[in-house]
């Protein structure tokens, strides 16, 4: 199979987290010593032959180091994604979504995925097994709601980024627009065979404030220095 190609997610606004300084997104924000950006493409450069950027419109004109390419991201996560497939190379066989907000996933966790869509698999998605206890709440609201009972945890898993796929296969589940919150989602869907592969604590999601601190300290808090 030939060549990996990432794609690095950075179109979110991230209204959870706070609004950034100056026209800043969430993913522009240091972890560690460097930015959520900087954290995932470099990961993803080392182990895809390409990387491109997608960021919120608002931004294009501030990034270009560290990329092959740059484009803004569409209104939902999907749309980004469809965006960004427009830049990949016509020889790429692997193309590997990863969200700029999981600074902490390594490049050995996109070897993983590429590894296990190389041997067979429509696509591949790191996972952990889930810890908490589940409830099912099927009204919420500010004050809370009432549990309806609890979920078996058993066989479930929490699903990470970066997820890989046969281009081909990305390519077909997106025919029509759909949307979905992660592109294995889509796959499924179509009937396609997603491949599950350890995941790494580190590739914590930064949706809030909270998260930022928790990831930095599973980066070892340290400073490091990085182009975007």
């Amino acid at each position: 199979m030939g060549r990996a190609w990432a794609l690095v997610l950075a179109a979110g606004a991230g209204t959870r987290f706070g609004a950034g300084a100056d026209g800043a997104t969430k993913v522009t924000v240091s972890v560690a010593g460097r930015s959520m950006v900087a954290w995932s493409v470099e990961a993803a450069s080392a182990a895809c032959d390409g990387v491109t950027l997608v960021v919120a419109p608002s931004m294009v004109d501030r990034f270009g180091s560290g990329v092959d390419a740059v484009v803004a991201g569409g209104g939902t996560r999907s749309g980004s994604v469809r965006a960004g497939l427009g830049t990949v190379p016509d020889d790429v066989d692997v193309v590997v979504c990863h969200d700029a907000a999981r600074p902490g996933a390594s490049a050995g966790l996109f070897a993983g995925v590429i590894a296990a869509v190389r041997g067979g698999a429509d696509a591949a998605v790191p996972v952990l097994p889930v810890s908490d206890t589940l409830k099912r709440v099927p009204e919420w609201g500010n004050s809370g709601g009432v549990v309806a009972g609890t979920v078996d945890r058993s066989g479930l898993f929490a699903v990470q980024t970066p997820q890989a796929f046969r281009r081909e296969v990305l390519v077909a589940a997106h025919v029509g627009e759909p949307e979905a919150t992660d592109d294995a989602a889509l796959v499924e869907a179509a009937g396609g065979n997603v491949m599950a592969v350890p995941g790494e604590a580190a590739a914590h999601k930064v949706t809030t404030a909270a998260d930022l601190v928790v990831v930095d300290a599973l980066l070892g808090g340290g400073a490091a220095s990085g182009g975007l």
